[in-house]
């Protein structure tokens, strides 16, 4: 029994990881052709409305899924498939309530945010988004009942069907708006998570009723005590207030930052389109590219949790350590060949991706560099507070994120109100913050787990590595670009570098194939290459 509920856990996380995966794909595949179609003004209204979609929604999306996910489980484990169900009920009624707020807030509000924000234009988008803060909120608490019954599918398919037709609504009416006005255009775009949100809530609630008569086949035939509305309310806030202050952090920073930039821009000389210009070029250009490679480091960090927790609640305090300097060294050997990687290819990255917009991509190629070093600072930042919150210290990456934000944003307005660094002084502020949170949780790591580190194993050989094949990918880009073009150009040095790095963290003994092998997320590729090399 034991054997098959850990099959079926492994199989739900398998599926939701695949989907998330696909899903960020599908939203960075959306984010070029839109950057390419309404450029860096263009972006600027739209990157306006996602900042203040994005910290509203962590409302929706953070602690109520898990609240509502874990309330399910422990009844569905009890046989309480009434009181099981009164939750999904209870958090459906609260949700709407939190939706109905955001989606007001948003809607009636949306040209005084967007004024505020020192982007009037931007009203229209920031409106368009509105409904699917309505929408959204509910579909969290769908998806957290059905993840508590174990069930992990409707959430993955769900997903999938939101960010498809986000995509292929928000480009085809950015295509039809876009000879009227950017304005217009981004509007589009950002209706494309209304009308994405309704399809996957439609889609949501059909698999519902479709399960509904067994659903009420275990609730009649299973007699139990009906739990207080009030207590059920009380429980999901309980769990889920502290998940949503951590995850509102960055969502709310992100927010004002869109705010400071505009506005200070503006005070220390650069005209409105000027400053929106600017502001595109960090919201639009630069962060769907650098938010790529989380997809990988992240899910290589997470893989590595349960291990920790499992040698924490045994006591096993040398397990802690060796899973955690393990998770570290991991999280340098994924995250350097990315952060060095588009640093060093900065330039022919963003002419690659934004080819018509060759202007607006060299703009951007400075704040591109400043924030890849921002990769593998919040890559080691995130592996630190897995660690913590494995060890039951969770508040602890909470208090460290907000006090590097506090920073991030008094050093954001100093440098972007200083006319030669403008919006660049956004990059640096926050990879100022990144630099908080990870120094913090690094302390912190130390102090409750007592980690000592091989430092030029976990840190130096795998930069020593990351930094020669970005200086081949380089050199290998600058020999064929005259030849052969920057696109081909790029590819190639891609793969050159790729290949020069694999090579290199194995010659350098950064991490062995048996080590590889201890990976859940890696383990399957180790022994399919294993197997290959038998032929």
């Amino acid at each position: 029994m034991a054997n098959s509920k850990g099959s079926k856990l492994l199989k739900g996380a398998a599926i939701l990881g695949i989907a998330s995966i696909f899903v960020k794909i599908i939203g960075a595949v959306f984010r070029l052709p839109l950057t390419n179609l309404i450029g860096d003004v263009g972006m600027s209204y739209y990157g306006v409305a996602y900042s203040v979609y994005s910290a509203l929604l962590v409302l929706a999306i953070s602690g109520m899924p898990v609240a509502i996910s874990r309330m399910v489980a422990e009844r569905i484990a009890l046989r309480e498939y009434r009181n099981a169900h009164n939750v999904f009920i209870v958090a459906l009624k609260l949700m709407f309530g939190i939706g109905f707020f955001s989606f007001s807030v948003c809607y009636f509000g949306g040209d005084t945010i967007a004024r505020l924000m020192g982007n009037p234009e931007a009203g229209a988008a920031v409106k368009a988004i509105a409904p699917a803060l309505l929408f959204v909120p509910m579909l969290a608490s769908c998806r957290g009942y059905f993840q508590g019954r174990q069930n992990m599918n409707p959430t993955a398919i769900s997903e999938v069907i939101e960010q498809l037709v986000r995509a292929a609504v928000g480009l085809t009416l950015a295509y039809t708006y876009v000879s009227t006005s950017k304005a217009s255009a981004a509007a589009g775009a950002s209706l494309g998570a209304s009308v994405g949100s309704l399809a996957s809530l439609i889609i949501l609630t059909l698999i519902y009723f479709a399960n509904k008569k067994a659903f009420n086949y275990k609730i009649e035939r299973h007699s139990q005590h009906v739990e207080p509305t009030s207590q059920i309310l009380k429980k999901i806030i309980y769990i889920a207030v502290p998940i949503i202050i951590g995850a509102e952090i960055m969502p709310i920073m992100g927010m004002i930052d869109t705010g400071i930039i505009m506005n200070r821009l503006q005070a220390t000389g650069w005209s409105l389109l000027e400053a929106k210009g600017l502001f595109g070029l960090f919201s639009g250009f630069v962060n769907p590219i650098v938010s790529l490679p989380q997809i990988f480091t992240v899910a290589v960090a997470v893989s590595l949790v349960p291990a920790i927790s499992s040698c924490a609640g045994a006591g096993d305090k040398g397990g802690v350590r060796a899973n955690a300097a393990l998770s570290l060294r991991t999280t340098m050997i994924m995250a350097c060949p990315c952060a060095f990687g588009i640093f060093f290819l900065s330039r022919p990255i963003l002419h690659m991706l934004y080819f018509a917009q060759k202007d607006s991509a060299e703009k951007a190629v400075p704040i591109m560099m400043i924030m890849a070093i921002g990769i593998l600072l919040l890559a080691i930042s995130q592996t630190l507070t897995g660690i913590l919150q494995s060890i039951g210290k969770q508040t602890l990456p909470v208090r460290n994120l907000a006090l590097g934000c506090v920073f991030k944003v008094i050093l954001t307005y100093i440098l972007v109100g200083i006319p030669a660094i403008n919006v660049n002084g956004a990059a640096i502020g926050t990879l100022v913050a990144y630099t908080i949170a990870m120094v913090m949780n690094f302390i912190d790591v130390i102090k409750f787990t007592g980690l000592k580190l091989d430092f030029v194993l976990t840190y130096i050989k795998p930069t020593l590595a990351a930094v020669i094949m970005g200086i081949c990918a380089y050199i290998t880009h600058m020999v064929i670009n005259g030849a052969l073009g920057n696109t081909i150009a790029t590819m190639a040095a891609v793969m050159v570098g790729g290949a020069v790095y694999v090579v290199l963290i194995f010659a350098l003994k950064a991490i062995t194939f048996e080590e590889v092998s201890t990976i859940p997320v890696l383990s399957k590729l180790s022994r399919a290459a294993a197997k290959f090399s038998r032929g």
